[in-house]
C-alpha cells in the first residue's frame, strides 16, 4: 500500500491553481483585492468580480467563499476593527 502523505486539496482552495493558472494572477492577489473592497455581500462580491474581471461564476465564488470564511476566523490584519467594517470583537477593542 502506498504511503500518501500529500493531503488532497478540498473545498475552494481546490479551485485556487486553476484560478492562477487562468487568469494569470496570484490567489493572494485575488483575496486582497476581495478585502479591499467596499462590497461585504457574498453575492455582491462574485458579480463585481465576474463583471469587473470577466472570472467565471466558480471561480469567483471559490475565492469569495473562501475569502469571507477566513475573514470570520482570522484577525491577523486588523488590530482596531474587524473586516468588512464589522464593530470590532470585546478582544480587540
Amino acid at each position: 500500500m502506498a504511503d500518501d502523505t500529500t493531503a488532497k486539496v478540498k473545498g475552494p482552495a481546490s479551485y485556487f491553481p486553476a484560478i492562477e493558472a487562468r487568469y494569470g494572477r496570484p490567489v493572494g492577489a485575488w483575496l486582497a483585492m476581495i478585502g479591499g473592497s467596499s462590497l461585504s455581500k457574498h453575492m455582491e462580491l462574485v458579480s463585481w468580480l465576474k463583471a469587473e474581471y470577466g472570472l467565471g461564476h466558480g471561480h469567483a465564488n471559490a475565492l469569495v467563499a473562501y475569502a469571507l470564511a477566513a475573514s470570520t476566523t482570522s484577525h491577523c490584519c486588523t488590530t482596531t476593527s474587524s473586516p468588512r467594517g464589522t464593530p470590532p470583537s470585546p478582544s480587540q477593542a
